[in-house]
């Protein structure tokens, strides 16, 4: 893996704002939570094709695979994965009567950004979110790909650079305030 490329400048910022561990852990869980959410929404917009039927729910989620392959590969697979698995479970949410459905969307996708909020009160960082509300979209569902590839000390090499980078740039912004 190239050490100067694009990703590696988003992992570093997004786990410069993620190291406490209870703020990982309660994104782990938010963030596939929110995902859920929107996915049974989106699985309610759908076209009947004589063989298959599609949602709208599957197109996002080939387009963020699609992007995340740019990213880097075996990360966007393993979400390609979870995301599927995901998806249909989310369709089978969908097709519960609606107002079920509905409402395990919105208890899905606020649950899930709550949890996130309450996981960076605790590590006392702005949420990517606040600053930047499309780019947090786009990247979060694949931070927690990233995040299970560290729990499960799956590429530490990369990790390793990661947290090399972090201290540093920690290292830099105290020599510039003192």
């Amino acid at each position: 893996m190239n050490t100067d490329s694009k990703l590696m400048e988003m992992l570093t910022g997004y786990a410069a704002a993620h190291q406490h561990p209870f703020n990982v852990f309660v994104h782990m869980i938010g963030i596939p939570t929110i995902m859920f959410g929107v996915l049974i929404a989106l699985s309610w917009l759908r076209i009947d094709l004589p063989w298959v039927s599609i949602t709208l729910a599957h197109l996002v989620l080939l387009g963020f695979v699609l992007f995340y392959l740019t990213l880097d590969v075996p990360f966007a697979l393993v979400f390609a994965v979870v995301g599927a698995i995901l998806t249909v479970l989310a369709g089978q949410v969908a097709a519960m009567h609606f107002t079920l459905a509905a409402g395990i969307a919105a208890a899905c996708f606020f649950g899930g950004f709550l949890l996130q909020f309450i996981g960076h009160a605790v590590e006392k960082s702005m949420p990517v979110l606040v600053k930047h509300p499309i780019q947090a979209q786009l990247a979060a569902p694949f931070f927690t790909v990233v995040e299970m590839f560290k729990l499960l000390k799956l590429r530490e090499s990369l990790f390793d650079e990661v947290q090399r980078r972090i201290e540093q740039r920690r290292a830099q912004e105290t020599e510039s305030q003192a």
